[in-house]
């Protein structure tokens, strides 16, 4: 795919970028941004436990708010990390991407009775993110 900058000149610059360069930078901020999300709601449990609707007898995964919270603080940052690598196009980077994604939406599936649409969403994110990675991930290494 030719991306072209500009009106047609003699000064014409022309870009080569794969098909799937937007969909990994797409799934990098999103990793990026539900790492974020993980951490905030691990930050909430850790310093505000009864900030949560849901008593830890209803969940899914019955554990402690203060477990739930370092899990969903340390898994954020592990996400975080995770999303700025996979920029770099390395097959490493997207294995993490994917492993990253996945235990993202693990944790959220415990989590869906104490917030079910923000769990559902990330759950859904998650899918995406998953699924640019393995169709298009192979193309970043291009670019």
């Amino acid at each position: 795919m030719s991306l072209t900058a500009g009106p047609r000149s003699s000064r014409e610059s022309t870009f080569d970028v794969p098909g799937g360069y937007g969909w990994i930078s797409f799934a990098s901020l999103i990793l990026i941004l539900l790492g974020c999300f993980h951490a905030f709601q691990g930050l909430a449990a850790l310093f505000n436990d009864q900030s949560f609707v849901v008593s830890d007898a209803r969940l899914w995964v019955p554990a402690d708010y203060t477990i739930w919270g370092w899990v969903h603080l340390i898994g954020g940052i592990i996400v975080v990390f995770a999303g700025a690598a996979l920029f770099t196009g390395r097959l490493w980077a997207r294995t993490v991407g994917v492993v990253a994604a996945f235990a993202s939406a693990m944790v959220s599936i415990g989590f869906l009775p104490a917030y079910p649409v923000c769990a559902a969403i990330m759950i859904a994110m998650d899918i995406i993110v998953i699924w640019a990675i393995t169709v298009h991930g192979a193309e970043m290494k291009e670019a």
